[in-house]
Order: structure tokens, then sequence, then C-alpha cells
């Protein structure tokens, strides 16, 4: 018996002996006899709430099918969406809503089965496309590398089964390149060996700002899109697809010329963000160098339209894009298009931001001292507020490196009850984590339990300790009254 762990619940999934689901499809589908098949490929965090989003379209009632991988990383998502649970925890109401609608409707089913992609009108993209990364001790990038095999196989596994008419639709960030080079002959290969046409079918690339959180679902149903396709007339699906998912009263669809232009826009936009962290990252060191308060400089600064999205220091960059993006981009340059040069500046720009969190701890050590049995309390794991993505948390590096420094670990974040990455439990009660002794506090991740009058409340009414705030997350009442009970440092903050 092969299990799938669900790190949210714990709960054990079996994996069936038999990988046969083509019953259950075909029932499926009779029921909702009529709609376009909407399949989408990956039910991660991009691909779930995807499915979502179709499943509730705007002008168009679709079903849709989820598919994912029956392993012990994946299987257990497939077995909960079938069994009424969402397998993403996020502080948005509306993927609640969203998905009991889906279930009061019937037209949403999760499947391991590559028979689905026959049945499908409109395939959509989103599985995830890794770097993997060479790094020291000290986590400076030293090299990495692309691997596109399991990419390709998930290709592969859609054109040996799609219509001759399909609309394939990519989402995941891919190197700039992958369309025309990659996906597009794999589809074309898998039509000509079953003999089939080769010119009906429509591919096209439209890349996903998913934002996890609160706006979880408006950050797919009410954003702007950027589309193309490998042809007009594929561009012109892509289109008429996205409006039936997107609020286009509220937002704009742009279309670029090429799919190469888009995967590149992608890339170019997240490296644009992770440069921008980067950039914060030394000003931050300055600042507390020379006894200022950065984030009170960079609000001053941020008045002039110019320069209105300067970044504020942090504890580091997480997440599955901005720890990548800018990767994929300079090994496109090289490996598609034949440069000799790197984008120097934005793969250093992933350098810089991998070592923010030892920075952090390099700080932390700096103004409280020696961690040796200390017991220290890390607030939040996961990568960015209101979500449970510990996905290259920046949290998990300064956890390690606390813990080798030889403290008592403590862990609590509110959508986070098991850390996967480090094979851990996670408190999600925050009352009961604070009432145990410690000796420091981290404030790791922007959840907003942690801001709260509340969570203000409960700090008040404990013994006197020290709180280390990564994020800049308390306003400057909160700091004064948490200040006036216990030792308290800012990073990027000199003046405290």
């Amino acid at each position: 018996m092969v299990i799938s762990l669900n790190p949210i619940t714990k709960k054990s999934h079996e994996i069936p002996g038999v990988l046969d689901d083509s019953e259950n499809i075909i029932d499926f589908l009779k029921k909702n006899k009529g709609k376009k098949v909407v399949v989408v490929q990956g039910l991660g965090f991009v691909g779930a709430v995807m499915s979502l989003v179709c499943a509730n379209a705007i002008t168009e009632e679709y079903v849709v099918i989820g598919v994912d991988q029956a392993n012990q990383n994946s299987y257990w998502k497939i077995d909960c969406i079938n069994n009424g649970i969402f397998p993403l925890v996020a502080d948005d109401p509306k993927i609640d809503e969203f998905f009991e609608k889906t279930k009061e409707k019937g037209n949403f089913y999760a499947t391991y089965d590559s028979l689905a992609y026959q049945y499908a009108d409109i395939v959509i993209v989103d599985i995830n496309l890794d770097v993997e990364k060479n790094s020291n001790d000290d986590a400076e990038l030293e090299d990495f590398s692309v691997n596109l095999d399991d990419f390709k196989q998930a290709i592969k596994s859609i054109g040996n089964n799609c219509q001759d008419d399909v609309l394939i639709l990519v989402e995941t960030t891919v190197p700039p390149g992958t369309c025309e080079l990659i996906v597009k002959p794999i589809i074309e290969d898998e039509l000509s060996n079953r003999n089939l046409p080769t010119n009906k079918y429509k591919l096209g690339h439209s890349y996903e700002r998913v934002m996890p959180g609160p706006d979880y679902i408006n950050s797919i149903r009410e954003y702007p899109r950027v589309y193309s396709g490998i042809t007009e007339e594929s561009a012109d699906a892509i289109e008429c697809f996205l409006k039936t998912i997107i609020d286009t009263d509220s937002c704009n669809l742009t279309r670029l010329g090429d799919t190469n232009a888009t995967e590149i826009a992608k890339v170019l936009e997240n490296s644009y963000r992770a440069m921008n962290i980067a950039f914060a990252v030394e000003w931050s060191r300055y600042a507390e160098e020379s006894g200022v308060d950065l984030y009170s400089i960079i609000n001053a600064i941020r008045v002039r339209k110019t320069h209105s999205n300067l970044m504020y220091p942090g504890i580091g960059v997480g997440g599955y894009c901005l720890t990548k993006d800018p990767l994929l981009a300079s090994w496109s340059r090289k490996s598609f298009f034949g440069s000799k040069s790197d984008l120097s500046m934005s793969v250093n720009s992933v350098s810089i931001n991998d070592q923010m969190p030892k920075y952090a701890f390099e700080r932390l050590v700096q103004v409280f001292g020696k961690l040796r049995n200390k017991r220290v309390t890390f607030l939040g794991v996961s990568y960015r507020g209101d979500v449970g993505d510990t996905r290259f948390s920046p949290a998990e590096l300064m956890v390690k490196m606390v813990k080798n420094a030889g403290s008592q670990i403590k862990l609590h974040d509110p959508f986070v009850s098991f850390w996967q990455e480090r094979n851990c439990t996670v408190e999600t009660e925050l009352k009961k984590v604070l009432e145990l002794s410690s000796d420091i506090i981290i404030i790791s991740s922007g959840h907003s339990e942690y801001r709260s009058e509340t969570t203000i409340g409960l700090l008040m009414s404990i013994n006197p300790l020290k709180i280390f705030d990564t994020i800049g997350l308390f306003d400057e009442d909160q700091l004064s009254a948490l200040r006036s009970r216990h030792q308290v440092s800012v990073l990027g903050r000199g003046d405290i």
C-alpha cells in the first residue's frame, strides 16, 4: 500500500493499486453533458485555484477536470477535491465560496488519468518547472540548471490523448522560447503519430499573476492579463477563452505578437521585482549602520510616482516565482537563443535575495547576542502573509541557522500545521505558543493576525523578552507599546 500524506491535515490517502479512472471520468462527463470541457494540468497553488475560476466562469458554463499525478506528493489533492475538501489554505473567503458552488453544480472533478485530455476542449498547463540551484554554505548562488524532462513528459501526455482541434493554454512560467521550441513540436509529433492533422489545434501562452492570500481568486479573475498565440487564430481563441473567466470590464487583456514575447514578459516582470527587492537589501544594511529608519525614508520617497514601488526591507524572498524566474530567463538566453552572456544583474539579484535570511540571522546575533541555549519562537513559516505556502520560504534558512546556533525552536503559523520542507509540525494557536516561555520572538511572516490588537495584547501580557521584526510588521504605535515592555529590533531600522 502506497500512501500520499496531506501536509495540511496529516491524513493519509491510499493511492489506488490500479491506475484506471476512466469509468469515473466518463460518468462525471455524462452528468455534465453539453458543456465545454476544461482540463487543468496541475493542481498546485495556481492550478487548483484556476480550476475554481474556470468552474465558476463568468459567461460560460464549463465542466472542469483537474489532473495531477498519482504519487506520494500529489495524490492527496485529487482525493481531497473529490471528497469535498479543497487542498489549499488561504485567507480568501472566495475560495470556499467558489468551491461550494462547484460542489452544488457538480462540475469539478480531479483525476490522475490522462484519459481526461481526450475530452478536453481546452487544456490549461499549470505544472511546476523547477530550477536546480547549486549554492554554497552561505546561500550564495554558484551555478544553476534547468531540466525540462518532466515538463516535456507532461506535454507529451496531452499530445498522446488530446483532440486534434484542442486549445492548449500554457500558464506555467517557462524559459522564453518554450512554447515555440518545446511544446509545439511535441504536440505536432504526437498528433502525427496518431495520424491526426497538425493544423487544427491551437496553442498560446498567458501567464498567471496569482497572489496567494486574501485576494487569491481576484488575482486571477479581476487582474489584467497578457497573452499570445503561435498563430493569430490561436491568439484569437485564447482571447475568447480568457474573456469567459476574467472580468474584462475591470481589467485589460493585452495581446503580444508571439509566445516568445509573453514568455519574456513574465520573467522580466518577476526579475524586475526580484532586483528591486535585492536593491533594498544593501540599503537596509546601510540604514542600520547609519542609525536611520529605512521604512520612513522609503515612505518619503514613495510619494514620487516614479518611485512608488520601492521595496521595503525583509527577511528574504520566497515562493515559487521570484526565487527562480530570473534564472529561467538567463538559461533561455544561452540555451535557446545561443547567447554567450548571462543576464548577470538578474542572476545576481537571485543570489542576493537567497542570502537575505543569512543577513537577518547576523543582525539578530549582532543586536541580541549569542543564541546558544536560547528559546526562540518564530511567528510565521509561510513565505507570504495570510497564506499557507512554505515553498522556498526564507524562514526555512533562518530557522536552520538559529537551530544550528544552539537554540531551542518553536514554530507558529495560523495557516500551516505541518511544514513539509522541514518535515515538522507547526503550532497554529497563537495564544498557546506565546504562553510558552521564550527568550526571543522572531516575526518571520506578515500574517494579519500578528499585527492585530489581540496579538499586541498577548505580547504585552507576557514576561519581558526580545522581539526581532524581520519585515517591519508593526506600526509606530504598536512598536511604542511593545518597546515599553520588551527589547525590540526591526530589520532595516538603525534608530531602535
